[in-house]
């Protein structure tokens, strides 16, 4: 039954919605100017290590965390046919899962040419345990939900232990996200390679990706009582 609770929950998720997205495209525009403006651009196949590296910040945002958040909202903020919702949410998913592929292979590659060792920071070890869960829960999802399709009951018995993880992990990506651009810009900064201004930009690049994380969460959250 649809009621003044409903209506209400309705119109704020929808509003959290929009916040979510003014977020993450003012996260992937600072992101941009800090790659190409600051940081010589990015090219996967560049011989210059530094190009290679910015390959994998923006394809950890903009290819894994934006779509994930992307997909997420599709599913539950979107007036759509179910089937079509759960195809979009299922299509997003698996795109954001082969560029978070891709963007760690692009530091694996900045790391060989740098002779630099690999999985030696908390930041790679919460970015790699997420991209494996993240590939489990969508091949479970994809196995449960669309093809070839358990049982109702079991469906209605994985559904919020899925939602739950999903959720989960969204915050693990901004985790891993977070501690990168710490991680970076100590480094830059340490070796004096960084202007106060620059600092600044990836200041808030992170406070951005954290805002859009949350907003997500929270329109998910309440679309739910829809």
């Amino acid at each position: 039954m649809y009621t003044s609770t409903n209506y209400r929950y309705q119109r704020s998720a929808s509003r959290l919605t929009i916040g979510a997205h003014l977020f993450g495209i003012l996260a992937l525009i600072l992101l941009l100017v800090w790659l190409l403006h600051y940081r010589g651009g990015l090219d996967y196949d560049s011989g210059n290590s530094q190009q290679v590296f910015n390959v994998h910040p923006f394809l950890m945002f903009f290819g894994f965390i934006f779509l994930a958040g992307e997909a997420m909202m599709a599913y539950k903020t979107v007036m759509a046919q179910h089937k079509v919702q759960k195809y979009v949410h299922g299509f997003f998913h698996l795109v954001a899962l082969c560029c978070g592929i891709w963007g760690i292979c692009a530091v694996f590659r900045f790391h060989d040419m740098e002779k630099l060792d690999d999985m030696y920071s908390i930041h790679s070890w919460i970015g790699l345990t997420t991209i494996i869960l993240y590939g489990l829960q969508w091949l479970i999802g994809f196995a449960t939900f669309l093809f070839p399709r358990a049982s109702e009951q079991s469906r209605a018995q994985i559904a919020p232990w899925h939602m739950s993880l999903g959720r989960v992990l969204l915050y693990l990506s901004i985790c891993a996200a977070l501690t990168g651009l710490m991680e970076k810009s100590t480094f830059l900064r340490t070796g004096g390679q960084i202007s106060e201004r620059e600092l600044h930009l990836i200041n808030f690049t992170a406070l951005s990706i954290l805002l859009f994380g949350i907003f997500v969460d929270l329109s998910v959250a309440l679309a739910r009582y829809v």
